[in-house]
């Protein structure tokens, strides 16, 4: 059994939503167990209208609430008994747990996971890493999509390193191929930052570097790891799912446009709802914040329970991948000096 801590209360529709998709879990995953920590008020009344098995859900009541208004840092060490710090200091205390999700503050769950759980040894920053479909039916990870605005060179060498232990670990990928964002593909292309990590990253063993890549070429299957400054990751990640949405309103758009049209997506209807999975991020989970010493799942703001449901899944598969250990190993295998991390 794998046990697994939510909070509650965090994300647009806590604590309905939040709750249901743990529900949903619980239903396909006989070996999971989730812990809600938030309001036990509210969290029972949405529990009373569910079936679920209640040897594997646990309540831990909080009477406070970390919001998106709230300062991060000042959150953390204020309201202790919020539901994320609860649940993050289970996590760090607790042998059994294993990982954790939210759909909180974005903000609050990085400075929670830095000061009430802790870094990897030898991070030197921790980065979010959401998964992306590709158009080669295979997935690809974004790291980082937005815990570092500012990077040095060797930060950018840390993220393809944990981004090849995750795509090992939870992709099943052997070999995962690792492409350095920028604007152009050319060796030369990118600004200082991105031109030293390029040199730095074909020297970088255990990284099957494949060279720099444009963001049009995130979501082609070419790559398994692209490998971003946090300011670049997080516009390329929103602008991939606002082109997503914007898509599929033009085909709905033209599909009712006609008689023609209408009697055409008759036909069509399976691979179009084919489609819409497809692009569909709820089913992907979360972003995993790689380089903190636990798994922590940061779920979308505006997660409802399938994505939820999704991020927990992911969360257990992650923690029986044991994918900070495989960061760890990673980690040992690298001259940390040679790439300048002495200077972090």
């Amino acid at each position: 059994m794998t046990k697994i801590i939510l909070d509650a209360m965090g994300g647009d529709n806590a604590p309905d939503e939040i709750v249901k998709g743990a529900v949903a879990a619980l239903a396909k995953d006989k070996q999971l167990k989730v812990v809600l920590t938030g309001d036990e008020k509210k969290i029972s009344a949405v529990l009373a209208q569910q079936s679920y098995d209640k040897g594997r859900l646990e309540i831990v009541n909080c009477t406070e609430v970390i919001t998106n208004d709230d300062v991060p840092t000042a959150a953390i060490r204020q309201k202790k008994d919020s539901s994320l710090v609860v649940a993050l200091k289970m996590l760090k205390e607790d042998e059994e747990a294993k990982g954790f999700v939210s759909a909180g503050s974005t903000g609050a769950v990085l400075t929670g996971a830095l000061l009430r759980v802790g870094r990897i040894r030898g991070v030197s920053r921790p980065a979010v890493c959401p998964v992306l479909p590709t158009a080669k039916e295979g997935k690809v990870l974004i790291i980082d999509a937005g815990a570092n605005a500012e990077c040095k060179p060797f930060n950018l060498c840390h993220f393809a390193i944990m981004g090849t232990a995750y795509a090992r670990a939870n992709l099943g990928v052997k070999e995962p191929r690792v492409g350095l964002v920028t604007n152009g593909t050319e060796d030369h292309k990118g600004d200082p930052l991105h031109q030293e990590a390029h040199e730095l990253l074909k020297k970088l063993p255990g990284i099957n570097f494949v060279g720099n890549v444009e963001g049009r070429d995130i979501m082609s299957g070419d790559i398994d790891v692209a490998v971003c400054d946090g300011f670049s990751g997080n516009i390329a990640l929103k602008s991939t799912e606002g082109a997503a949405m914007a898509v599929m309103k033009i085909i709905k758009k033209y599909i009712t446009s006609s008689f023609w049209a209408k009697v055409g997506y008759l036909f069509m209807r399976k691979t179009f709802k084919k489609i819409k999975g497809v692009m569909d991020y709820n089913k992907y989970g979360g972003a995993v914040l790689l380089g903190i010493d636990k798994v922590v799942v940061k779920s979308h703001g505006s997660s409802k329970a399938d994505s939820i449901c999704a991020s927990l899944l992911q969360a257990k598969e992650a923690a029986e991948n044991k994918i900070v250990d495989n960061i760890k190993e990673m980690l040992s295998e690298v001259d940390m000096e040679a790439i300048g991390a002495a200077e972090s």
